[in-house]
C-alpha cells in the first residue's frame, strides 16, 4: 500500500506547476487584467465569464457559482481523481519523483489511473498491430479514403486483430487484471468467459481534452462480423461518451484562437477536415450532440461574447436534416453565431475530399449558412406553398423560429426573409412573429421567467437563494458594501495575498495590525498577520487559509484570485503601497483621534499624562507625513 506523499513535495510540486496551464486544457482562459485571467466556470452553466485564475497565487474562483481552490482540488474536481493521484498526475507531468512517508510507493494501483493507463497501453497494441500483415483490410479502408500511414498515426488510428483474447492476453502481460480491463471496457464477458471487446476492426482512441486515451470507437471491416458498423467503448468510470468530442484534443488551441468550431458527423470526417486544414473540426462519439457536449465546447470556445462561430455539417439526407434539427433544439445555449454547411451531392467531409481535394472541404466550411436560414428552408420545404392552406401551415410553423432568435435586431432581416420564402405578405409575417414571440414571452413567465431552452446566466437563481428551501450558498465578496471604507480594506488584503513581496515589510506589518470595520475582513486580515510572524515569505494563500476559520476560507480565497485594479505589472508596486499606506494613514488618524480624545478628558494637573499624549499626537503626523511622502 502506497506512503503518504511528503508535504515538502506536495507543496514543491503545486508550486512548480502553472495553474493556468492545467486549466487551460478545460477551460478557454483570457487576460483579466495584470496577473488574472478568466473564462467559463466548467462548473456551472453561465453565459458570461465569471470563473477567475491567478496563477501568481495559484487559486482559481467562480465569483458565479462559488467553487474555488487550488490545482489539485480543480483535478479532482474534473477528473473525479484522489488527493494522491492529481499529485502523481501533476509531479509525472514535470518529471518530479515523488517521496513517500514510512518508504511507500507510488499509488499506481489507483482506479483511474489504472483505468487510463489500460487504454493508453491498449492504443499502443493496436496502433503496432495497424503495422502488421493481418491488418491489411484496415489500411485499405484507409487508404481507399485518402488516408496513408502518416495520417494514421496523426490520429492514432490502430487495428484489432481477428482474435479471441490476443490484446486480453497483451495487457495482462503488461500487470493488468481482467477486473481492470473490463472496467475500462477493452473486454467483455461471455459464455466461454473474457474476450476482446473489438476484434477485426479499425480502431480510433477516443481522448479528453488534455490528450488522455479514454475509449475506442472501432469500425466494422470483414463481412462475417455480425455486430454494428460501430461499436464504442461502454460507459466507464472514465468514458462518457455524452461528454467527450472526438478531436477535442486536437483542436482545442485552434478553436481558442479562432473562435470557431466545426462540428462534424465521424471520425474520418475530423481527420478529412484537419488534414484539408480545418483543424478546429470535432465529433460526437456514437451519440448525437447534446447539451453536455455544448457545456465542454463553451469552456474551450470562450463562449460569452457573441463573435464566435459554431458550424455543424451534416449530410444531405433525411436522417442529417434530423440531426440538424436536433443541434437547432439547442442552438440558443451558444452565445456564438451558429451556422450549418451542407456539402454539394450531399457528401461528408471525407467522401468531399476525397472527391475534390482539401480546397473543397475549406469552401464547405466558409459558405456556410446561418442555422436559422437552413432551418427555416427546412420548415418551409415540407409545405405545399402553392396552396394558401401549405402557406399558412408552413408560417405557423416558422414563426416561431423567427421569434426565438435571441437577437431582436436580426428578426426584422428574418422576418423579410421568410416572406420571400412564402410568397406572403411581409406584414402578415410580421404579425406572426410578434404573436409567436408574446407566447414566448408568456410561457417564460409561466416557467418563472425562465425559457425551456434558454441556457441560465451567471447571475440567474441568485433570488431564490433567500427561498427557504434553497440551499446555503458560500459569502461571496461581490455582497460587501461598496463604500470607501470597506473598499480600502479589501484591496488591502487583496494587495497583501497577491503581492506581499511587493510592499516594505515594516509597511506590510503595519497594515497586517490595522483595525477593520468589516468584521469578515477583519478575520481574514488577521489570518494574515498570524502567517507574517513567519516572515512575509510566510504569507501565501494556503497558510492564511490555515489560519482562518473554515468558513472564511472562501472569501481567503476570492480575495486572492480577484483582479487588481491595475493594468500593466509596472503599476503593480505602486499601487500595494499606495494602498496599504492609505489603510495605515486611516489607522493612524483612528488613533489619534482617540488620543486627542484622551487629551481633552485629562486632568489639568496631570501635567506629564499630557506632554505624552502630545508627544505621542507629534509621533503619529510625523508618520503620516512620512507616508505621503514616500
Amino acid at each position: 500500500m502506497a506512503g503518504r506523499i511528503r508535504q515538502s513535495d506536495v507543496e514543491e510540486v503545486k508550486s512548480r506547476t502553472n495553474i493556468a496551464d492545467i486549466i487551460g486544457e478545460y477551460v478557454s482562459l483570457k487576460s483579466a487584467g495584470v496577473g488574472s485571467m478568466k473564462g467559463l466556470c466548467p462548473f456551472h452553466d453561465e453565459r458570461s465569464p465569471s470563473f477567475n485564475v491567478r496563477p501568481g497565487v495559484g487559486f482559481y474562483h467562480c465569483f458565479g457559482c462559488g467553487e474555488s481552490g487550488d490545482v489539485y482540488s480543480f483535478l479532482q474536481k474534473m477528473d473525479h481523481v484522489s488527493f494522491t493521484e492529481a499529485v502523481e498526475r501533476l509531479a509525472g507531468r514535470i518529471g518530479y519523483e515523488l517521496h513517500y512517508e514510512d518508504g511507500g510507493q507510488a499509488s499506481d494501483h489507483g482506479n483511474r489511473a489504472r483505468l487510463l493507463a489500460a487504454n493508453q497501453a491498449a492504443a499502443e497494441f493496436f496502433a503496432e498491430q495497424l503495422l502488421q500483415p493481418i491488418a491489411e483490410v484496415g489500411r485499405r479502408f484507409l487508404g481507399e479514403r485518402g488516408f496513408d500511414a502518416e495520417a494514421a498515426k496523426r490520429f492514432g488510428v490502430g487495428f484489432a486483430p481477428k482474435s479471441w483474447d490476443a490484446l486480453t492476453k497483451h495487457l495482462r502481460g503488461r500487470g493488468f487484471s481482467t477486473e481492470e480491463l473490463a472496467a475500462a471496457g477493452l473486454v467483455s464477458q461471455g459464455d466461454r468467459g473474457v474476450y476482446d471487446r473489438f476484434r477485426g476492426r479499425l480502431v480510433w482512441p477516443i481522448r479528453d481534452v488534455t490528450g488522455q486515451t479514454v475509449g475506442f470507437g472501432a469500425r466494422r471491416l470483414l463481412d462475417d462480423d455480425n455486430g454494428p458498423k460501430y461499436l464504442n467503448t461502454p460507459e466507464t468510470a472514465i468514458y462518457h461518451k455524452a461528454q467527450v468530442l472526438y478531436g477535442l484534443d486536437l483542436a482545442k488551441r485552434d478553436i481558442s484562437r479562432s473562435q470557431r468550431v466545426v462540428v462534424v458527423e465521424g471520425y474520418t470526417d475530423v481527420m478529412a477536415c484537419h488534414l484539408a486544414g480545418v483543424t478546429t473540426a470535432i465529433a460526437t462519439c456514437g451519440t448525437a450532440f447534446g447539451v453536455d457536449h455544448i457545456k465542454v465546447l463553451r469552456r474551450v470556445l470562450g463562449d460569452d461574447s457573441g463573435v464566435g462561430e459554431v458550424v455543424f455539417t451534416f449530410d444531405g439526407d433525411e436522417a442529417g436534416q434530423k440531426a440538424a434539427m436536433r443541434a437547432f433544439a439547442e442552438e440558443q445555449r451558444f452565445a456564438a453565431q451558429t451556422f450549418v454547411a451542407v456539402a454539394p451531392d450531399g457528401l461528408d467531409p471525407c467522401d468531399l475530399r476525397l472527391a475534390r481535394g482539401d480546397h473543397a472541404v475549406r469552401t464547405l466550411v466558409d459558405t456556410k449558412v446561418p442555422m436559422f436560414e437552413f432551418v427555416l428552408r427546412q420548415i418551409v420545404g415540407r409545405y405545399d406553398l402553392d396552396t394558401v392552406e401549405g402557406r399558412v401551415s408552413a408560417l405557423r410553423q416558422a414563426a416561431p423560429v423567427v421569434a426565438e432568435i435571441r437577437d431582436p435586431a436580426l428578426r426584422p432581416g428574418y422576418s423579410r426573409e421568410l416572406a420571400r420564402m412564402l410568397g406572403m405578405d411581409l406584414g402578415e409575417v410580421g404579425r406572426a412573429v410578434k404573436a409567436a414571440t408574446s407566447r414566448s414571452r408568456s410561457g417564460e413567465r409561466d416557467r418563472g421567467g425562465q425559457g425551456e431552452r434558454r441556457a441560465p446566466g451567471a447571475n440567474e437563481g441568485a433570488q431564490s437563494a433567500t427561498q427557504a428551501d434553497a440551499p446555503a450558498r458560500p459569502f461571496s465578496i461581490s455582497e460587501l458594501p461598496n463604500d470607501p471604507s470597506t473598499r480600502l480594506e479589501r484591496e488591502a488584503l487583496q494587495a497583501m495575498l497577491q503581492y506581499p513581496g511587493s510592499a516594505e515589510p515594516a509597511l506590510l506589518a503595519h497594515a497586517a495590525e490595522a483595525r477593520f470595520e468589516n468584521p469578515s475582513l477583519a478575520v481574514v486580515r488577521d489570518g494574515i498577520a498570524a502567517a507574517l510572524s513567519g516572515g512575509v515569505e510566510a504569507i501565501t494563500v494556503d497558510r492564511v487559509i490555515g489560519q482562518v476559520p473554515a468558513p472564511f476560507a472562501s472569501i481567503v480565497q476570492q480575495l486572492a484570485v480577484l483582479p487588481v485594479p491595475q493594468r500593466n505589472e509596472a503599476a503593480i508596486a505602486g499601487w500595494v503601497r499606495g494602498v496599504l499606506s492609505s489603510l495605515v494613514d486611516r489607522e493612524l488618524l483612528r488613533q489619534k483621534v482617540e488620543l486627542m480624545g484622551r487629551l481633552t478628558r485629562l486632568a489639568a494637573e496631570d501635567r506629564a499624562s499630557y506632554e505624552m499624549l502630545q508627544r505621542a499626537i507629534v509621533e503619529i503626523d510625523r508618520e503620516r507625513v512620512a507616508l505621503r511622502a514616500e
